[in-house]
């Protein structure tokens, strides 16, 4: 019951969930198809979670496989450039497939392809967030892929588990779950040792862990454990636990939290700790926003910045930059990441919030720095 209740805290305790599809998964091995069958068990789980008022995205993969299939591609060892013709093919048919299955539970779908830029560089990242934000907002179901059609040897993901987890921390998800052909990690390889045992729950990314996985090019690890524990790396350091479970089961989320065997990996800090700490010590601000007692004294109860209190800014920054915040007496007391660039700063600061669409021509967010986007600092009382 420990194990079964542990695991319930955590899904219980999420608010945005990402779950992660491979393709080994979702396309049948005999017919290259679409599991039709495995893919309405999975809705069904998204739906259920929905019900419980949680906010999911879905990482799936299976546009190439899918693809080939269509293009009669398979059986062979494909170039990039069929890989890519392959995923343009397969997207079509992906895109589809997902929407059926979510609109048999009444639930609507968005198809996003991301590429690494998208996750790396600020400003794209800031505006993926922002899609997915309003997509989960009105309710619905963003299905994200790697964007393999444009995506090169040199510049691609390479796995969907490492997208899942650049996703979950795109979006400050509580939970990513990588549905796996495995029930989670072991020892050693458990299809070569008899005697490898389970691990039920990582806290930290050891040496010794990171050594479970096998190396990259063996059977076990290949598209496999090497690539989920470097996930399990890029979600914990944003906060968000991860857990790698069998999903190769009609209901696999619904045996997960019914005490499933899996492996859950816990983070030190929540996803909005992790992103604050990243926000207060991690880059140098490029701009300064001067702002009034009446702000301030907002800020310090948990408040947005909003333009109304704001009275200067300058230095050189754009959407999603890192600015200061400093008070009329010029201490800084806070950092955060402006919502607008200088220029666009210049003209709406002292106004109020309902004036922005009027004074910049289109409707941007409320606040200048989110209260979600803002770190007050220690030394700032």
């Amino acid at each position: 019951m420990v194990a079964l209740d542990k695991t319930a805290s955590v899904i219980n305790a999420a608010g945005t969930i990402v779950i992660k599809i491979g393709s080994s998964i979702l396309v049948d091995d005999d017919s290259h198809r679409v599991n039709a069958a495995w893919l309405a068990g999975i809705a069904d789980d998204i739906a259920a979670l929905r019900a419980d008022g949680k906010n999911v995205v879905v990482v799936s993969s299976g546009a190439i496989a899918l693809g080939s299939h269509v293009l009669g591609l398979g059986g062979q060892t494909l170039a990039l450039e069929e890989k890519q013709a392959a995923a343009a093919a397969g997207q079509v048919v992906l895109a589809h497939a997902w929407s059926v299955a979510l609109a048999a539970q009444k639930l609507g779908t968005a198809q996003i392809l991301l590429s690494p830029d998208d996750t790396e560089t600020r400003r794209r990242h800031l505006n993926a967030r922002a899609t997915m934000s309003t997509l989960l907002s009105l309710g619905a179901v963003p299905v994200v892929n790697e964007n393999d059609t444009v995506a090169t040897a040199e510049i691609r993901f390479g796995d969907n588990d490492r997208l899942a987890a650049r996703v979950a921390a795109m979006i400050s998800a509580d939970l990513l779950i990588l549905l796996s052909d495995v029930d989670g990690l072991y020892s050693s390889n458990p299809r070569k040792d008899t005697c490898a045992t389970h691990i039920a729950e990582v806290t930290t990314l050891s040496d010794s862990i990171m050594k479970m996985a096998g190396t990259a090019n063996a059977a076990y690890a290949s598209g496999g454990m090497v690539t989920k524990l470097e996930a399990a790396r890029i979600a914990m350091s944003a906060g968000c636990s991860m857990v790698i479970c069998d999903g190769r089961i009609e209901r696999p989320v619904a045996a997960l939290a019914g005490g499933g065997r899996h492996t859950v990996f816990r983070p030190e800090d929540s996803p909005l700790t992790a992103r604050k700490r990243w926000i207060g010590g991690a880059l140098t601000p490029k701009g300064t926003l001067q702002i009034d007692s009446g702000a301030e004294a907002a800020l310090r109860k948990g408040r947005s910045l909003l333009p109304a209190g704001v009275v200067a800014a300058r230095g050189k920054f754009e959407r999603g930059d890192l600015i200061a915040v400093e008070n009329e007496a010029g201490q800084i007391i806070a950092n955060g990441l402006s919502a607008y660039s200088l220029a666009d700063t210049q003209i709406i600061l002292g106004h109020k919030s309902r004036e922005i669409e009027r004074l910049l021509g289109y409707r941007g967010r409320d606040e200048l720095v989110h209260a979600d986007d803002l770190v007050m600092l220690e030394n700032s009382n």
